[in-house]
């Protein structure tokens, strides 16, 4: 877990304690992702590449009676994941406890990045802590995926694969950070209406299976980044969403389109989106092609390893 500084620790301890945690919460992008047949209940198993981000939300945490939030976010406090994944993990307990939570939101929303998971994730790690619960992680994860489909990878990442509808992972090591330029464009894609496009795109007698092939080409991306092989990985990036969605919103088409231009070796689109990130060969083309996106929200970031 991200601890941005360390807390005075006291035994014992009670919602009078000064005690305080500071997290900061990394998005995702998905290198690969395969949405496979509909489950009966109501999800899509998938099979997806994904790892961690140096973008961050930062949480802070302190003890308190009752479970409170201060968030910038446009979104009652009872729809914010961060105040879901804490109510949770209180009932779950069963403890006379709370905590005051400030969010400060750095990761956009609805941007297919995941920044509402990790929230969720991170807050389960740090609350775990902070109420000194001691929770194994499997018991968090188990908790996180009741939230949504993301939040377990982000206890398992910075790389993993995910499978069933997300839940089920496999980290893998991360050894070699690659540098990419993120764009967002001013719209957010519901994830519901994603899957939806998808399925109706695809009718159920030739949706696609054969998901051997498609793990051999998420084991080649694997491989690429392992060695570091950009070339390699930009031949095998790959989003099912990616038709269905640039055709709803086509601007998602033409940022992808730019930054391929601006000197990307490949170019995708994240999750269901909206946002696109593009693979560099260093940083400084990364830095140049951003100042082609003055208008939308655009960050320089490197993947992160076991080290980050």
């Amino acid at each position: 877990m991200n601890i941005v500084h360390p807390a005075s620790r006291a035994k014992g301890r009670s919602a009078s304690t000064q005690f305080m945690l500071t997290v900061k919460a990394p998005a995702k992008i998905n290198w690969s992702l395969f949405v496979l047949d509909k489950r009966q209940d109501g999800y899509h198993n998938i099979l997806s590449l994904m790892q961690c981000i140096g973008l961050y939300d930062v949480i802070e945490f302190e003890l308190s009676d009752t479970i409170t939030l201060y968030s910038s976010l446009d979104l009652p406090n009872e729809q914010n994941l961060v105040f879901k994944a804490a109510s949770l993990l209180k009932n779950y307990s069963g403890l006379n406890i709370g905590a005051r939570i400030r969010l400060v939101k750095e990761i956009p929303s609805g941007a297919g990045l995941g920044g509402g998971s990790s929230d969720a994730a991170y807050t389960l790690m740090a609350l775990n802590e902070l109420w000194n619960m001691r929770l194994g992680k499997d018991q968090l994860k188990a908790l996180g995926a009741s939230l949504g489909s993301d939040v377990p990878f982000f206890f398992e990442g910075p790389l993993a694969l995910a499978e069933g509808r997300g839940e089920q992972l496999s980290s893998l090591p991360a050894a070699v950070a690659c540098v990419l330029l993120l764009v967002k464009v001013d719209c957010s894609v519901p994830t519901s209406w994603a899957y939806g496009a998808l399925d109706s795109a695809r009718p159920a007698q030739i949706r696609p299976s054969n998901v051997t092939a498609k793990k051999e080409s998420i084991e080649l991306i694997y491989r690429a980044l392992a060695s570091g092989d950009i070339s390699g990985l930009a031949a095998n990036m790959h989003n099912d969403f990616e038709d269905a969605v640039l055709q709803r919103y086509p601007v998602i088409g033409s940022v992808k389109e730019r930054i391929l231009k601006s000197g990307a070796v490949a170019a995708l689109m994240s999750g269901s989106g909206s946002s696109v990130f593009g693979l560099f060969n260093d940083e400084g083309m990364a830095l140049e092609a951003a100042s082609h996106f003055p208008f939308y929200f655009c960050r320089v970031v490197k993947t992160l390893t076991k080290n980050d």
